[in-house]
């Protein structure tokens, strides 16, 4: 498996390098056959070329098996004529990344705010109240004069049909629920046109059931019980809020993991930011990387065929959840006393 690997910005080199060591210890229990070409993206890109983005990248990224994908500093960036591109989103678009897939579960050794949970919110993410991808040319945000701001959202039925699908396909090996969230009593046309592509890929899936609710609803009903729900499709701005908001209920955004893909392509993100404020002090929690990663392996297997890639990830995953039962083997973040590199190392070896 032919993997491309982009440390990023702030704590994204430590996370990004503990999940190859995680990988490594898979690979050599699986014999995966995992290659890796590293190259810099962000500031690191930026200080060499003058871009975030070297231009070859996404090409590059085409002939990989998959690409893990650093976080990235974008609000710091400077501005996109000026070298400042962000990269995700460059990502999302360019490959056609349409579903940011982001499961949010409860752990019962970790403690959580809210109910128990086991959901996968499913983003759509090309388009939306985005400025930066939701434009042929230009961006979707403009001031006509100095104390007016205006911005754009695009929503297509093509975009709102595929990441319907994939949520229905996904909800079938689940419990067969999908819970579509919009806000169409307001945004009619858009929003409207979302449920509309929503409903008529539902009529393929009968035995899933549909649900639609409110996006102001939603946020209230995830803290109130979010038990209840299974797959959530939705745009792309209500995806990102809800899924971090969904995330930190279930226990931390740092036990997020969070994989952006497409029918040719994938890339594992972290859901949580480039914390520049620890970056390079052994305090970065790189289990939403790590947990990133293994979703990654499952796509790649589930397409490929391979059931070893399919093992790793979920034995990843339930080793993740068996190191964290104990709090002596936890990040500072979830209370325990272990560092990036401890907690890495303590994971490796329960893999081992």
């Amino acid at each position: 498996m032919k993997l491309l690997v982009l440390p990023g910005d702030g704590i994204g080199p430590e996370i990004v390098g503990a999940t190859v060591a995680v990988l490594n210890a898979v690979d050599r229990r699986f014999s995966l056959g995992f290659s890796y070409t590293t190259r810099d993206i962000g500031f690191a890109s930026l200080q060499k070329i003058g871009t975030t983005l070297p231009p070859d990248l996404l090409d590059l990224a085409r002939q990989m098996d998959g690409t893990l994908l650093g976080p990235i500093s974008h609000l710091d960036y400077p501005p996109r004529d000026k070298g400042g591109i962000n990269v995700s989103a460059a990502f999302r678009t360019q490959l056609d990344l349409f579903a940011n897939i982001r499961p949010a579960r409860t752990r019962e050794s970790v403690f959580h705010r809210g109910t128990a949970m086991d959901l996968v919110i499913m983003r759509e993410a090309t388009e939306g109240m985005y400025p930066d991808r939701n434009m042929h040319a230009g961006s979707g945000e403009y001031m006509p004069t100095e104390d007016v701001a205006i911005s754009m959202r695009k929503v297509t039925a093509k975009a709102s049909k595929r990441i319907a699908r994939a949520s229905f396909e996904l909800a079938r090996t689940r419990r067969k629920k999908v819970t579509a969230v919009h806000k169409a009593n307001a945004f009619v046309v858009t929003d409207g046109l979302f449920l509309k592509e929503v409903r008529k890929v539902a009529a393929d899936y009968p035995d899933v059931q549909l649900e639609e609710v409110l996006i102001d609803a939603m946020a209230a009903l995830l803290v109130r019980d979010a038990s209840r729900y299974d797959v959530i499709c939705t745009t792309n701005f209500y995806g990102d809020t809800l899924s971090d908001l969904a995330s930190e209920l279930s226990g931390s955004l740092g036990l997020a993991g969070s994989l952006n893909a497409g029918t040719d392509n994938a890339a594992a993100q972290a859901q949580h930011g480039s914390a520049p404020d620890i970056a390079g002090k052994d305090k970065a929690n790189p289990t939403s990387m790590i947990l990133s990663a293994a979703m990654l392996l499952r796509w790649h297997g589930e397409r490929s065929g391979d059931p070893r890639h399919v093992e790793a990830a979920t034995l990843i995953e339930n080793t993740i959840d068996r190191v964290i039962a104990h709090v002596a083997t936890r990040t500072r973040d979830l209370g325990g006393p272990l560092g990036t590199k401890e907690f890495t190392d303590t994971l490796v070896a329960a893999l081992g």
